[in-house]
């Protein structure tokens, strides 16, 4: 039987807050945050920008893969993945047998804005960042919306943003916990996990936008 500790992972395009937003929903589940990205670079002993530019992004994208397979804990745990991560071949349906998926979307516009001056994404390492974020965002967009729950991150509050995404965790670990024949997502967690009272109504089931 299992704890109720079904793994969250969080995709979506650079600059949405998957990591900022992990921590916090791990911090409120008592769950471990990682990052993929920081957990590649901490154990390879390279920067992601350093992998890209001396091994290529061939390279990064199977370190990618094996940290998924088996770099980390199997329960228990928020992972804010990188944002090519659930692009590769198969890799979506590798996070779904491992737990919930939840996608964190954002805008063109929010997301052009908010990588405007970020010198360390080896994607926008280009002459012109912009186009190459307008690319990639068309060619990954209806990905990252097959990939699990779309929560929409444009002119909405940090503490808002999370409460949302731990509703939308708690109620679709039942139905990971339930499918894969195992105990329900809220046994042993005590309070942890529960939103607060002022924290609003269950979620829409996907796309939710509101």
């Amino acid at each position: 039987m299992s704890d109720g500790n079904v793994n969250l992972y969080l995709v979506g395009f650079m600059g949405t807050g998957k990591t900022t937003t992990g921590r916090a929903v791990a911090a409120k589940l008592s769950f471990q945050a990682l990052d993929s990205d920081h957990e590649i670079e901490r154990l390879s002993g390279k920067s992601v920008a350093k992998i890209f530019a001396e091994d290529g992004e061939p390279a990064f994208r199977a370190l990618e893969r094996r940290f998924i397979e088996s770099g980390h804990p199997s329960r228990g745990v928020v992972v804010a993945c990188g944002g090519g991560l659930v692009v590769q071949p198969d890799m979506l349906a590798l996070l779904q047998g491992k737990g919930v998926v939840i996608c964190l979307h954002a805008s063109l516009a929010a997301i052009v804005r908010r990588t405007a001056q970020n010198q360390s994404r080896p994607l926008l390492n280009v002459e012109n960042p912009e186009d190459r974020i307008r690319r990639l965002y068309a060619e990954r967009e209806e990905i990252y919306k097959r990939a699990g729950t779309v929560i929409l991150t444009d002119f909405r509050p940090q503490h808002e943003m999370v409460m949302h995404v731990i509703r939308t965790y708690l109620r679709e670990a039942r139905e990971w916990e339930r499918k894969h024949g195992v105990a329900s997502a809220d046994s042993g967690r005590g309070d942890a996990g529960k939103p607060a009272a002022n924290a609003g109504a269950t979620a829409p089931s996907r796309p939710s936008r509101a």
